[in-house]
């Protein structure tokens, strides 16, 4: 049995690679869907989400209660609570809709495996919206750390040589702007709060 370890490991990985292909060949192939959408074709403003953001909990059936981690967009009915957990170098945006629903974004700074990048969140959370009436829209968390480019291109998107935006001192105005032409909503509406580490519990 172990003269065959090697193999079953090398059989392993190609299998994990394969996965990995998988998923990354469907985010393209969405990705592109979206590029060739009207309003893709009219050009993005420099803070405008590229990425559409595929993993979307449907508002058709929306709870009561919602916990919402790094990288996840989720809704709650009118009435519910969104908590948002270890927020630490993390933003969350809270659309309040005008019918008393909520529509929740965690957006990690560094990708969690699994879930969407900081330039997938805002277009999940669009979706997830769609052209339902918005009261507000709330962003909290750490401020300091995010420079507004990072809901456009993540930081997992620079390669060697790269130049990486940092952020200086806490931009509320940049990050409320990004976080407006990404929704699709008027600046007026964007709320930017920083706020110390831990959970978050939205009603």
């Amino acid at each position: 049995m172990s003269g065959h370890l090697p193999h079953l490991l090398t059989v392993a990985k190609v299998v994990i690679e394969l996965k990995r292909v998988t998923a990354t060949l469907a985010v393209a192939l969405v990705g592109a869907a979206t590029l060739t959408s009207p309003s893709a074709a009219a050009g993005t403003s420099p803070y405008e989400p590229t990425y559409p953001g595929p993993r979307v909990v449907s508002r058709l059936a929306a709870p009561a209660a919602a916990t919402v981690t790094e990288g996840q967009v989720k809704e709650v009915a009118p009435g519910g609570v969104i908590t948002y957990p270890s927020v630490t170098s993390c933003l969350t945006v809270t659309v309040r809709l005008r019918s008393g629903g909520l529509a929740g974004a965690h957006a990690s700074l560094f990708q969690v495996p699994g879930e969407m990048r900081s330039d997938e969140i805002l277009g999940a959370l669009k979706q997830l919206v769609g052209g339902r009436p918005v009261a507000a829209i709330e962003v909290r968390g750490a401020v300091g750390a995010w420079h507004p480019s990072y809901f456009v291109k993540a930081l997992e998107s620079y390669g060697e040589g790269e130049q990486m935006p940092i952020p200086e001192g806490r931009d509320f105005n940049g990050i409320a702007q990004a976080v407006s032409r990404g929704l699709g909503t008027p600046r007026v509406l964007v709320t930017v709060e920083d706020v110390p580490d831990g959970d978050q519990i939205i009603r």
